[in-house]
């Protein structure tokens, strides 16, 4: 059975941008084709400046609302990154594979670095290494995909190269993966700026929908969304981007086809009106199943622990063996 990795971070609250383009894909299809890895990579929050305790606190709702958006303990493996040793091992044996010239040319360092200079911070040294820690958390499982948007699809790329590089250097030891784009996932753009995708870490929040969002909330930041010139309905990105996403983001929500639903308007408002419902119903019996397990806490940290078990077994020979492969003594 084909096996495969996939995690979220815990840098901001998820999304209906994370639920439609990642997570629901991960409910409806893998956890059901696939022995499937889902994780709160945690540690990968660590490289830009963050507040402990809100980490901690995003962590867990975030393995909180990846269970209550569907996800099965008794067909997938949910866990939090830092609860498993071999992911930290095996990312330094990486970053001694990797070169710095590789690192620097990873397109979110470049971004993000930017960023930081520019508002006068400091580049902390583990945004430029973090593409080993995350080839670590797919290779230490042996995952065959990868589901990612087009944005990581550098990273797995990075990730075929170091395990190909390894196993060519010291024996085989890593099977290379693959990154996947799953057919069905939906790109979901910011409602107050529709060419920009819907962040969970963004600082501008009027155009994110939350899924925690209260109903009326998320009413009101559909119907302030950003529309375009003009007034006629019709589907088309580069002309008319707000309309578009509010109809991409209706499709995705009720199963039809962009285009198909532009035919039924003649106004923005009564699109928007429908997006709104639509976006609300999608969310609502996910709000209520994150009560429920925020009312039984006991669950949930069961659920990771087994979750960090498992995949600390399935992790551990792996990662002992590429130790052996490099050199290193095994402990006595």
């Amino acid at each position: 059975m084909r096996r495969i990795f996939s995690g979220i971070k815990p840098t901001g609250h998820l999304t209906l941008g994370n639920y439609l383009g990642a997570v629901r894909q991960w409910v409806e299809v893998d956890q059901h084709q696939a022995d499937a890895l889902f994780s709160v990579v945690d540690l990968h929050a660590l490289t830009v400046d963050h507040e402990p305790a809100r980490v901690r606190r995003l962590s867990r709702q975030a393995a909180t609302l990846l269970l209550a958006t569907g996800l099965d303990p008794a067909r997938c493996t949910v866990f939090v990154q830092s609860h498993v040793d071999e992911h930290t091992r095996l990312s330094y044996l990486l970053e001694c594979t990797a070169t710095d010239g590789e690192m620097r040319r990873m397109i979110q360092y470049k971004e993000k670095s930017a960023r930081e200079r520019a508002a006068g911070g400091s580049v902390r040294l583990s945004l430029l290494t973090y593409p080993a820690l995350m080839a670590a958390d797919i290779l230490a499982y042996g995952a065959h995909e990868v589901p990612v948007g087009d944005d990581q699809v550098q990273h797995v790329e990075l990730t075929r190269d170091l395990a190909v590089r390894f196993n060519q250097r010291y024996g085989r030891t890593f099977t290379v993966p693959k990154a996947v784009h799953p057919a069905v996932a939906a790109r979901v753009m910011d409602l107050q700026d529709p060419t920009s995708k819907m962040g969970k870490s963004h600082a501008e929040t009027a155009g994110i929908v939350y899924l925690l969002d209260e109903a009326e909330v998320v009413r009101k930041k559909v119907m302030r969304a950003v529309t375009d010139s003009g007034s006629d309905v019709t589907y088309d990105r580069e002309a008319q981007p707000g309309v578009a996403n509010l109809l991409e983001m209706l499709a995705a929500c009720t199963g039809g086809k962009p285009a198909e639903l532009a035919e039924g308007y003649t106004a923005y408002g009564a699109l928007k009106k429908d997006t709104a419902d639509a976006v609300v119903e999608l969310l609502r019996p996910v709000r209520r199943r994150h009560a429920e397990l925020c009312a039984d806490p006991g669950y949930v940290d069961g659920v990771l622990r087994e979750g960090a078990e498992r995949a600390r077994g399935l992790a551990r020979p792996t990662v002992d063996a590429a130790y052996a492969a490099v050199g290193l003594m095994r402990p006595a």
